[in-house]
């Protein structure tokens, strides 16, 4: 989005329109920013290196159903890469590592319309980047669909949005409220997003396979082909990330007084 700028000529308003070209250069132009788009992008890689390849290596190389064990073992992963990637990006780029925390920065008007749309693209590239690895790192054929989301059978549109948008806000709510302030966070606070990460997943892995991060879904589905019902996994986290973001909001507004 072009930003304006306001002058006065004569008694005049004059309102000058800047171009999108000007205002991404803008936000370039330091190091810092091109460091937190490097951060944000080799994170999201890692991510989807530890998260989607445990989905594709227990289901691919390993042939295993998805019972109780393997659900316990996808989860921990996800949890696990996550807390400790954003703990290593946080002081880079502020650990967000996936759009919908992104977006609900956005929305709580804590960053700007053009650098949260760089966050994600970086978040996105890093994510393709990621499952790419994978088909060198696994074997040819056994990698499946890489952990590309999905619905499970007889799991609705509705049934698969509302898990997505639920699963998005406890995520999305557990960073904003421990990791996305001004101080940096304990040691607590990283462990209950970890957690946080780990018990959705373990929710709604047999429902969705547990976007709660359209990066991670778009990669895999990006590099597999496998685009079915993918809007859900972008409308459903950016929907609970926005709702997580007000949420929030109203009850930091109360706090202050």
């Amino acid at each position: 989005m072009a930003k304006s700028e306001v002058m006065h000529d004569r008694g005049m308003v004059v309102v000058k329109l800047r171009s999108p070209a000007t205002t991404v250069k803008d936000e370039l132009a330091s190091a810092e920013a091109r460091r937190a788009l490097m951060g944000e992008f080799l994170g999201s890689l890692l991510f989807v290196m530890f998260g989607a390849g445990m989905v594709a290596l227990t289901g691919g190389m390993l042939a295993e159903r998805l019972d109780s064990a393997r659900m316990l073992v996808i989860a921990l992963a996800h949890g696990i890469a996550f807390m400790l990637l954003v703990a290593a990006t946080l002081p880079i780029s502020g650990g967000h590592l996936n759009p919908a925390v992104t977006f609900a920065e956005m929305v709580a008007r804590r960053m700007s319309f053009t650098k949260g749309v760089l966050y994600m693209m970086s978040q996105c590239g890093g994510a393709v980047a990621g499952a790419l690895l994978l088909t060198l790192v696994i074997p040819a054929g056994a990698y499946g669909n890489l952990g590309a989301n999905g619905l499970a059978l007889k799991v609705t549109l509705g049934g698969g949005l509302t898990t997505e948008i639920v699963v998005s806000f406890m995520l999305v709510s557990a960073m904003l409220a421990t990791t996305m302030g001004t101080s940096r966070p304990a040691a607590l606070g990283l462990a209950a997003v970890g957690l946080t990460c780990v018990l959705a997943q373990l929710f709604a892995l047999p429902l969705t396979g547990a976007s709660m991060n359209p990066a991670r879904s778009f990669g895999p589905a990006l590099v597999t082909g496998m685009w079915k019902d993918q809007w859900i996994f972008w409308v459903g986290p950016l929907a609970g990330a926005a709702l997580a973001a007000c949420v929030h909001e109203l009850f930091a507004s109360r706090d202050k007084h």
